[in-house]
């Protein structure tokens, strides 16, 4: 913690400092280029992959860079991406996944969730993840992890299409879905081709 509690004095005593202007302009409000919803992971810090600055990025995470389908329960999920949309009117929502995800290796072993029923609760809004691999007889793979993380994205994007404020958009023409995936050793950072079916290099 007193690590984290120095950065924040460095941010005070030499980042706001150069940045007093932009800061003073943001608290008026905030019109951000992109929602992105990306996992809670540690590992992934979506500023530091774009190099955003602050207001740039709408940034909703979770486990598992998941969206439920529209429908069921309210939740914070849902709340935040009708207001990214309505209210601040982002033209682009990014769902990036990451290389040697959590939530996905627990999606394919349930086992390791054994103490975690709310997240093995929550990894049902990727139930169909696994049980396309599990029918594929892909689930033992060596790949079954990278392949689990690039279906989720994609199985993702397919539920933020039954979001109605997403929906009307995108009849619109005034929003575009992506789809990504952080290799987290090497930098790299695929987007999901849906005319090719495949995840190229961004």
């Amino acid at each position: 913690m007193d690590d984290i509690i120095a950065g924040v004095r460095s941010f005070q005593r030499d980042i706001y400092p150069q940045n007093r202007e932009l800061f003073e302009r943001l608290a008026a409000g905030q019109s951000p280029d992109a929602l992105i919803i990306t996992c809670s992971d540690s590992r992934v810090d979506p500023f530091m992959l774009t190099q955003a600055r602050p207001g740039q990025l709408f940034v909703l995470r979770n486990a598992g860079n998941l969206v439920p389908q529209y429908g069921g329960p309210v939740g914070g999920v849902t709340a935040t991406i009708e207001f990214a949309v309505m209210a601040l009117g982002v033209p682009n929502i990014i769902i990036c996944g990451h290389s040697g995800c959590g939530a996905m290796a627990g999606l394919l072993n349930p086992d390791q969730l054994r103490d975690m029923p709310r997240v093995t609760e929550w990894l049902k809004h990727a139930a169909v993840v696994r049980e396309s691999m599990d029918s594929a007889g892909r689930l033992d793979a060596p790949d079954a992890l990278q392949r689990a993380v690039e279906a989720n994205v994609i199985v993702q994007l397919d539920h933020l299409r039954t979001h109605p404020s997403v929906a009307e958009k995108l009849v619109a023409g005034q929003i575009e879905l992506h789809g990504w995936v952080y290799g987290i050793a090497t930098g790299e950072v695929a987007s999901y081709d849906a005319e090719r079916r495949e995840f190229v290099p961004l």
